[in-house]
């Protein structure tokens, strides 16, 4: 028994590790509130785009995610350009602390008896907070305005698709 001692440890530290960060993966969030992306229409070229990383997950890349989920809705819709009319961060604090129970208990089996105390503790594995980026975006053809808000579709696309 004292062999497979290690071996616990082993497979318990690579579970640990395992459960540490969510991966973030460019692909549509399977819930309102999972890792991945998402968009919400607002009129017939203007749409809300969230992407949405996992714990842990860097800023750049859940920006980045962002504008190339833009750019993928734009030229979806037949459009060339998009401008970015709003942009907002935002970020959700892990569940933070240790928690502690204590539970008891009895019960009687016709002569005997017995009472039991229990301990418990639980902690956050998740790795950090996450990370959201939103975007409002307006959908344009032709030859892309002047400004530094607004974005060719297919420049991005090919820019930041590859890192993907």
């Amino acid at each position: 028994m004292p062999k497979l001692a290690p071996l616990v440890a082993l497979a318990l530290s690579l579970g640990l590790v395992a459960c540490a960060s969510t991966p973030t993966f460019y692909a549509p969030a399977a819930r309102p509130e999972g890792v991945g992306f998402s968009e919400y229409r607002l009129e017939t070229n203007r749409f809300r785009v969230t992407f949405r990383g996992g714990p842990g997950a860097p800023l750049a890349q859940v920006a980045d995610y962002a504008l190339l989920r833009a750019s993928d809705l734009t030229l979806a819709q037949g459009y060339d350009w998009f401008r970015v009319t709003e942009r907002y961060m935002s970020r959700s604090a892990p569940d933070s602390g240790t928690r502690l129970s204590i539970g008891t208990g009895g019960g009687s089996f016709g002569r005997h008896g017995g009472v039991g105390l229990g301990l418990g503790t639980s902690f956050d594995l998740g790795g950090g907070p996450s990370l959201a980026q939103t975007l409002e975006i307006v959908m344009g053809k032709g030859p892309r305005p002047e400004g530094g808000d607004v974005y060719d579709a297919r420049d991005v696309r090919q820019s930041i698709a590859p890192r993907v």
